[in-house]
């Protein structure tokens, strides 16, 4: 059993695709990350200005607390946004990852079983044994992934519920102060 140019070159244009993936992933995940917070400085640095205007305009000292109790509320539904939208691309960006994991070791899987295969039509007499075994360790182990893979998505998803029931408490916490 040998290895041919053609496979190998297979394999290698496999693996490249599967490196320009996971950077061309990375790299929007970055790119949105960037523009994410570059549009949080510059909503913090007008807001700063408005405020500090707002202040100086201000005629008496309760006029001066009332209007720094007003900037309290729209900081914070700001900061959540923030916060969740951090959370939400950043869990796009696991998702794809984890796709293209995923794939590979898919492929990775197949090409060994089928290479194992191989093996095993050329082997002594007596090997399908240790032939069997190996696959067996391969099914255990893509079992063990597979189970880990479901744990993971759950979590995830306890943690967007956790996420989306913080922001609900935050908001009617604020709306509430706002009423009072």
């Amino acid at each position: 059993m040998y290895v041919t140019p053609e496979q190998i070159q297979a394999t290698n244009k496999a693996n490249l695709e599967a490196i320009l993936s996971l950077a061309s992933t990375q790299f929007a995940a970055i790119e949105k990350f960037a523009s994410l917070n570059a549009n949080a400085v510059k909503t913090v640095f007008e807001d700063s200005i408005a405020n500090a205007r707002a202040l100086a305009g201000a005629k008496d000292v309760q006029e001066l607390v009332n209007l720094q109790s007003t900037f309290a509320q729209p900081a914070i539904e700001k900061a959540i946004a923030y916060s969740r939208s951090v959370y939400e691309f950043a869990t796009e960006t696991g998702t794809e990852i984890s796709k293209v994991a995923e794939r590979r070791v898919a492929e990775w899987n197949e090409n060994f079983v089928s290479l194992l295969d191989k093996a095993a039509k050329n082997a002594p007499a007596g090997s399908d044994v240790a032939v069997s075994a190996v696959k067996q360790m391969i099914a255990a182990a893509n079992s063990a992934y597979d189970n880990f893979s479901k744990v993971a998505k759950q979590a995830t998803e306890i943690a967007e519920a956790n996420v989306s029931a913080a922001t609900e408490t935050v908001k009617g916490l604020a709306k509430a102060k706002k009423a009072a």
